[in-house]
């Protein structure tokens, strides 16, 4: 089954709300001329009953000529005057009594019945849908009581609702042929309407086919008009630029990892091609292999750096939290390089509350711990400190500091960016991932890392 287009789903909608509105409108206009028409006929009818109230009041009964049935005065309305017992009475010649009685002929009886005649004698009434003799149709019927002559009539005045219902009819009529039209009309308008809007759809996605990771820069067409469409289209580029950002971080990352394996690499098969010469030494033999054993060495560390960004870019680096006494932790960092540190004639001090502990992964944080140490033995000078507390917030700090002019200015920003050196070249001891790292273990403690001059403090 194919599925419904965007288009067509919004000409659809459209079509279904126009007919909505179309409905509603006409259904108030229909009533609304009900009510006017209706209003038209009881606003007729009370004038009638006032006009022939007056004339009973005013005891002229010669000006009361009903007619001879007194219920037929015209094609499409009447009058009776009733007695409160709902007798009929008519009206004879001016020379003749004022009100008589008389025999209705056959078919032409009261309008009301007795119980009608007797509320009508108490109150004004008014009665709708009412089938007599002699009207085409329904009538709406007012009565209400006069007083003329020393006694007292029910007033009848009627018309027919003929006219109201043809007016009516010939509105539906209007309707069912108008509102057809419309829709269709509608229709047309509303898939013009939603072409034009969802073109800017339609170019976003002609462009999206012809973006690749070959090119870079390519980005999503906005339309002029600062709505939805717009605000999706702003944020699918801004989606593509974070791609983009990371695939550029990733041939960068790959690069840089292919430049620092490329060294040890190259050494090492050096030191085994020169073993391999025929003459060489024992002395040589073991100097040969002690090197390659130290690249060696360098190539594993190198691998489980690696391994350990590559799981914090993913969110996965386990951490493996216990409670920890700093004070410990800092001695076996201190214990670590405590050789290192005689021969170049440096000095390690650990300051730490003593039974203090923390949730800590010990392993993770002795590894960005030995990666801070290892940098200020290299590049530091004079007295290494490692120091740990506790801050007003309930978080553990340590931090590494030495004596030395610290980080540069200028490098502190992307210091804790993957292969970044303080120096521009390659040719120095270390790959530039020991700060990621520290960065890495620190975010995976829900923390962070910062530099401030000589110092970099760790917050878990």
């Amino acid at each position: 089954m194919r599925r419904l287009s965007i288009r067509a789903k919004l000409t659809a909608a459209f079509a279904a709300a126009s007919l909505l509105v179309l409905a509603l409108a006409g259904l108030f206009v229909y009533l609304r001329v009900q009510s006017d028409l209706t209003d038209s006929i009881d606003g007729s009818l009370e004038n009638r009953a006032d006009e022939l109230a007056a004339r009973v009041s005013s005891g002229a009964p010669g000006s009361l000529n009903l007619g001879s049935q007194g219920l037929v005065e015209s094609e499409d309305s009447f009058a009776q005057i009733l007695t409160p017992r709902g007798t009929v009475l008519v009206t004879r010649p001016a020379a003749g009594p004022p009100i008589a009685s008389t025999t209705l002929e056959p078919g032409a009886g009261p309008a009301l019945d007795r119980a009608e005649t007797s509320v009508a004698g108490r109150r004004q009434i008014l009665l709708a849908d009412r089938e007599l003799p002699g009207i085409e149709g329904t009538a709406r019927i007012l009565a209400g009581a006069a007083t003329g002559g020393g006694r007292t009539v029910v007033i009848v005045v009627g018309a027919s609702t003929v006219d109201r219902e043809e007016a009516l009819s010939a509105l539906r009529g209007t309707f069912l042929i108008a509102t057809p039209v419309a829709i269709l009309l509608a229709s047309g308008f509303g898939y013009l309407l939603a072409g034009r809007a969802i073109a800017p759809v339609a170019a976003m996605r002609r462009r999206a086919e012809e973006i690749t990771l070959e090119r870079s820069g390519e980005r999503l067409p906005l339309p002029r008009a600062d709505d939805e469409i717009h605000q999706l289209g702003e944020t699918l580029n801004a989606m593509l630029d974070r791609i983009e950002v990371s695939l550029d971080r990733e041939r960068v990352f790959v690069a840089d990892a292919s430049h620092e394996l490329r060294t040890p690499l190259a050494i090492l098969r050096t030191e085994l091609e020169l073993a391999d010469r025929p003459g060489r030494s024992t002395e040589e033999l073991l100097l040969a292999v002690r090197s390659a054993g130290e690249e060696v060495d360098r190539l594993s560390r190198l691998a489980e750096d690696l391994l350990v960004i590559a799981r914090s870019d993913r969110g996965e680096l386990p951490i493996s939290r216990e409670a920890v006494q700093l004070d410990v932790l800092l001695g076996r960092v201190s214990e670590r390089f405590a050789a290192r540190a005689a021969e170049g004639g440096r000095e390690l001090v650990v300051s730490a509350p003593a039974g203090t502990t923390a949730e800590l992964d010990a392993m993770r944080v002795e590894q960005a711990l030995g990666n801070l140490v290892d940098n200020a033995l290299r590049h530091g000078e004079g007295e290494i400190r490692l120091v740990a507390a506790g801050d007003d917030a309930g978080r553990c700090v340590i931090e590494v500091s030495d004596q030395g002019a610290g980080f540069p200015a200028d490098f502190a920003p992307q210091a804790f960016e993957r292969f970044t050196r303080a120096d521009s070249g390659r040719t120095g001891e270390g790959a530039g991932l020991g700060l990621a790292i520290v960065k890495a273990v620190a975010e995976a403690h829900g923390g962070a890392a910062e530099i401030m001059g000589s110092r970099v403090r760790i917050t878990f």
